[in-house]
This record gives C-alpha cells, structure tokens and sequence, in this order.
C-alpha cells in the first residue's frame, strides 16, 4: 500500500471540486484530487453541458421541421429534415471529452499533478484510502474536501433498467422514443422532456404536485405550460406513479381524481430529484452532523470535524454546478489560509425549458414573507424589438425591490435565450443595485437586455416602451 501526504485532499473531481483542486494548487497547496469515475463529474459527462446539447439539437430539428411545413413567419422553407439522434450522441459525447481533456489541462497547468482515479474511504479524519487499478493507496492530508455530488433517486417502484432510464439514460439514447412519459415535473424532466417533444417523441408528463415547476411562481410557469400545450406534451399534476403495466410496456399512474390509468412508453423517464452520493465513502469514520442524507456545514463550508469541508450537492439545496464552484474555489482560499466566508447574496437559478426561466435573489412571494414593502416592475418581451425579431416574445423580464430604498432584491425572466441574462441579474444584486442604477446603465439595443432597465423603469413609474 503506497503512502501520500498533502496539505489538502479533494475527494471528486465534479466542478465543485476540480475548481478547488485548481485554486488549491495556483496558491502553491500541494494538492491530491481523487475521482472515481470521469473528471468533471455528473455536470460535465451526464448533466448540465450533455443535456444543452442535446437541448441545442432538439431546438435545431424543430427549426427545420417546421420550415419544412411551412410553418415560419419569414417565409423559409427547406425539405424534411431527418434526425440522426446516434449522431447527435456522438457529437455530444465529443464535446464532453474535450472539456474531460481541458479540466485535467487545467489540473496540470494549477501543478495539481497527484489525480487519483478510484474510490475514496475515509480511515479517519485526517486518512484516506483510494482503491486504485493498481492497488490501495493511502492519502494523509492536513485538510480534506468532500465534493462527491448527487445521483438521481431511484423509486424502489420503478427501478432503473429496460425501459426505465435516469436522465443519464436519456442522454445516452439513440433512437427517440415515439413514446415518452416523465415522472416528475421539475427542471430535469421538463428540459429533457420538452427536447424529445421537439424531436418528435409523444411526451406525457406525470407530477404528483398540482402544478409543473414548483420552486417558481405560478406566473414565470405560465409561458413554459403554453409551450407544452403547443408542442402535444401532456401535463397531468396531482398525478402519482405507481409502477410498470403488467406487460411492462407503460406505468400505471393514479390521477388527481382518484382512477387508475394506464400510459403507453416506449422509455419511462424518472426525474424526481437528487440524493448524496456518500455510500461507501466510510462516513460512519467520521463524527460529522448530518441534514437528513446531505452534510451540515457551516458558513466557510466547514462541517463538524476540524479540518474537513463539504462542498456541493452532498451539502444540499441548491444543487448547481455554479453554487459549488463558488464553494470550491473559496475553501481552497481558506485552507492557504486566506480570510474567506461564503457571503453570497443570491446564486441564479435556470431552467432550461423553452421558454427558459431564470431566478435570482427573492421572488415577489418570498420578498413578501420577509416582510418588505415591494415596488415591482414587470415589462414583456413582446414590447421588445429583439425578441420579436427571434420569434420569441412571449415573455417579461421582472424587478423586485424595496419600496422605500428602492434596493433590489430580486430579478426573474422568462422567455428565449434568458439564461444569457443571469450574469447582469446576479451583478446587480451582489453590487446592490438600486433600482435607479438598472435604470440608469445604458444597456444595448436592439438587445434582450433592454427588457432589464425598462422594468425597473416600470418599478419606478415610467416605463418607455409601454
């Protein structure tokens, strides 16, 4: 058994904890980073960047679908288009190998040059042992970070196998379902499920809450369930999953009302959340507290043990690549001994849907609970000459503030291509910006931007353009 000690020990190399390892080592850290299966982790190779291309792809074939009907305003046509979804795979699959290859360039250029590929067990607080390839090596380390993600829940009813895929699953298929049902109407399933309706797939989606989106309001919603009604997708809230069909060729779902029925698939699709992946990583070694099956931490990421910090998904809500970056990159700060606290004032959330929704800092409703008197503006894209220009109108761009101080508390949008918009959305509450700020910056046109100032403009009592 070979022996290595280090000043710092990242266990997972998903954006969490290669962003650490890469901190770790710029600040002359000797660094060791362990991976169990590929750099980049779920986000990079079965998550965040596979699914865009695969939602880039959808949005592409459906362009040319219905320019081959005649369908587009500008008057293009083109023939029929055909989708070689095999194909599409492999250019996806492309793309992750190269930004593989780029994260362990990044590695090397940072001189963390100690990467360890195989399963991390914790001996002790201060000990680690990876089973490798090439046997067990044992890890001694001043301070270690445990950034081992999530993993999609498997419903004991409904196991992963044959017809029923994770969305790891789904970007691995290559062939599109002529029959697709969704159990579960949050982001993952409804960005993947909304793809394979543009692709051609007949989408059911089943949520056993009364409505699609839960953690957004009912109004950011709204345009995403039109363009689900467009696209033939149906949408049954208040709707539990049961199991297979006997045959196995469907799931058995209980309605709202109470009936049993039946939905044809040729794929079942189970979207219903995210758990820990800590099975196996000797947690029971450890006197750590725990939140349910996620790792308390403190504000610097700390958990309870001296010397060990948690990062990421296996510490909980809200499960973004970006939230864990931003961990990462401060812990290493820390551990070289730099004055750093996790001070963040909000972290965007996006749903890739179409129209896509961003978030960020509080929404009217929680603003609202926190007891502040609000001025809200709201101003819609189909008052925007850009958007109307991309056949993408529908939808507002919405500020929320504070009525005296007029500080704003919170951005959201709704509509095409917004996800682009969260950096200025989370820029303005993290520098906080007033509403006469956003107001008074000059923002491009013709841009989607636009739609920002004219909010707060709204907010102020003076909107513009309507």
């Amino acid at each position: 058994m070979t022996d290595i000690t280090c000043k710092i020990l990242v266990i997972g190399a998903g954006p969490g904890g290669y962003v650490c390892a890469i901190r770790a080592g710029q600040l002359g850290l000797d660094t060791v980073i362990v991976e169990s299966t590929k750099l980049g982790g779920s986000c990079l190779n079965v998550g965040c960047i596979p699914s865009k291309a695969m939602i880039h792809v959808a949005e592409e074939f459906e362009k040319a679908a219905e320019a081959a009907a005649g369908k587009t305003p500008f008057g293009l046509t083109v023939s029929q288009p055909t989708l070689d979804l095999k194909q599409a795979v492999a250019w996806k699959d492309g793309i992750v190998q190269r930004l593989n290859n780029g994260v362990a360039g990044l590695l090397r250029k940072a001189k963390v040059n100690k990467i360890l590929h195989g399963r991390a067990r914790f001996r002790d607080g201060k000990t680690v042992v990876v089973e490798t390839e090439t046997g067990p090596k044992t890890v001694h380390a001043e301070a270690i970070v445990i950034a081992t993600g999530s993993a999609p829940v498997e419903l004991p009813f409904l196991p992963f196998g044959g017809n029923v895929i994770s969305s790891t699953g789904a970007l691995a298929l290559t062939e599109v379902p002529k029959r697709l049902v969704v159990v579960g109407g949050g982001y993952i399933g409804l960005e993947l499920g909304t793809a394979f309706a543009r692709m051609g797939s007949k989408v059911t989606v089943v949520e056993a809450q009364d409505r699609i989106l839960p953690l957004y309001d009912a109004e950011l919603t709204g345009p995403v369930s039109k363009r689900l009604t467009a696209l033939g997708v149906e949408v049954l809230t208040g709707a539990k999953a049961l199991g297979l069909t006997a045959k196995g060729d469907g799931l058995r779902i209980e309605t709202s009302d109470g009936k049993e029925r039946s939905l044809p698939a040729d794929k079942i699709l189970v979207t219903v959340g995210r758990k820990p992946v800590t099975d196996g990583l000797g947690l029971e070694n450890l006197v750590l507290d725990m939140d349910g099956r996620f790792i308390r931490i403190g504000e610097r990421c700390e958990t309870t043990m001296r010397g060990i910090y948690a990062i990421g998904d296996v510490t909980g809500e809200p499960m973004l690549a970006h939230r864990a970056m931003a961990q990462g990159e401060m812990v290493a700060e820390i551990v070289a001994g730099l004055p750093r606290a996790w001070d963040k004032r909000c972290i965007p959330a996006i749903c890739f849907t179409d129209p896509e929704i961003v978030s960020v800092g509080l929404s009217p409703d929680e603003a609202k609970r926190a007891g502040h008197e609000l001025k809200i503006g709201q101003f819609p894209f189909a008052a925007n000459g850009r958007a109307m220009t991309r056949h993408g109108e529908a939808g507002f761009v919405r500020v929320v503030a504070q009525a005296g101080s007029e500080l704003v508390l919170g951005i959201q949008a709704v509509g095409q291509g917004v996800s682009e918009l969260s950096a200025a959305f989370g820029l303005a509450i993290e520098m906080g910006a007033t509403l006469q700020d956003i107001a008074g910056t000059i923002h491009a046109h013709p841009t989607l931007g636009e739609a920002f100032p004219e909010a707060a403009m709204k907010a102020l009592g003076h909107a513009l353009h309507i």
